[in-house]
């Protein structure tokens, strides 16, 4: 039964730690926070386990093995709905819909009614839309909340402290989980900037994900309950600065009002800006340099490819199964 100690308590670290916890390792967790919060991207993370979706603009694994994802999570915590994904466009904008439906699968092609039976507060508003019945969604703070708790109660040791992961690796086996905080000792990763808001509009109800094909700016919208929404679209190259920028909550709230004018009596909640972290090909990658794994480049996928990439880290170490996204010349 191996020690083995992971560092960073993100989306991916604690992913890492169930599926080394479930085959039998000893498990310690090492991050500089006591707890998720505000400085990690999970945090703010949309929570589309929307696999089908994502293949509009993602390459052919994030689908495969984001398949993975809605059975794991609902498994190891209660944050998970399926309630599948619902992509829609104005009707000036019926190009994009399409052009999204030749990019996709599994999905139906849906008429006015058929949307308005599936979320009534948008009866009347889009004439067509592609219905994912398959995904799923959830809360990502429930989610890390309720899967740190489910590790704690299976024996895993949480350490609050600066770690230095080749300090550690020289100690016993270490998996490197620190996300954009990893900059510094991986030349090729890259930070995208993501900005998002959460809303508080309890006159609108939805039931899942939206995606509004919007031309500018394209729109998801994730219902967390109690009226209260999560916004975001915006995908710009390079490290976030600390604040959103006016272009982007400017088209963020008219992406929002186009969907529903109700949302322009909606009271801003909080205003996120992250850099996800990410390869080239925007494809994680798994790297291993002696009792050092460095686990990284999820890129806007945490918790849909997180459950993959922790099961692979695991036949890494324990079966010696070479893991698909295994980066074997950066090793």
């Amino acid at each position: 039964m191996p020690d083995i100690t992971i560092i960073g308590a993100g989306v991916a670290g604690l992913c890492v730690a169930q599926a080394l916890l479930d085959r039998g390792g000893r498990v310690t967790v090492v991050d500089r926070h006591a707890t998720a919060g505000p400085h990690a991207c999970s945090w703010w993370a949309g929570g589309m386990l929307a696999p089908f979706c994502e293949g509009e603009s993602a390459e052919e694994p994030v689908v495969r093995l984001g398949q993975e994802a809605a059975d794991w999570w609902q498994a190891h915590t209660h944050a998970v709905h399926r309630c599948g994904s619902l992509v829609i466009s104005p009707a000036r904008d019926r190009a994009d819909l399409a052009r999204f439906a030749r990019r996709t699968s599994n999905f139906r092609q849906i008429n006015a009614d058929e949307i308005a039976a599936l979320e009534p507060d948008l009866a009347g508003r889009f004439t067509s839309g592609l219905f994912f019945e398959n995904e799923a969604h959830l809360s990502p703070r429930a989610a890390l909340a309720q899967l740190r708790a489910r590790l704690e109660i299976g024996g895993t040791v949480f350490v609050q402290a600066d770690a230095d992961p080749d300090d550690f690796a020289k100690r016993g086996l270490t998996v490197d989980c620190r996300g954009f905080q990893a900059r510094s000792d991986i030349a090729d990763l890259r930070g995208v900037k993501g900005e998002m808001l959460m809303l508080s509009c309890p006159q609108i109800t939805l039931t899942r994900p939206i995606r509004l094909l919007h031309p500018r700016a394209p729109l998801y919208i994730v219902p967390r309950g109690e009226g209260v929404f999560m916004l975001g679209a915006t995908m710009i190259e390079g490290r976030a600065g600390k604040h959103i920028t006016a272009r982007a909550l400017l088209e963020l709230l008219s992406a929002a009002y186009a969907l529903h004018p109700g949302f322009a009596e909606a009271e801003v909640l909080e205003i996120g800006v992250d850099s996800r972290p990410a390869f080239s090909n925007n494809l994680p990658r798994i790297r291993r340099t002696g009792d050092l794994i460095r686990v990284n480049g999820l890129y806007r996928h945490g918790f849909l490819l997180a459950p993959a990439v922790a099961r692979m880290v695991a036949d890494l170490i324990f079966e010696n199964i070479t893991p698909e996204v295994m980066d074997e010349t950066a090793a």
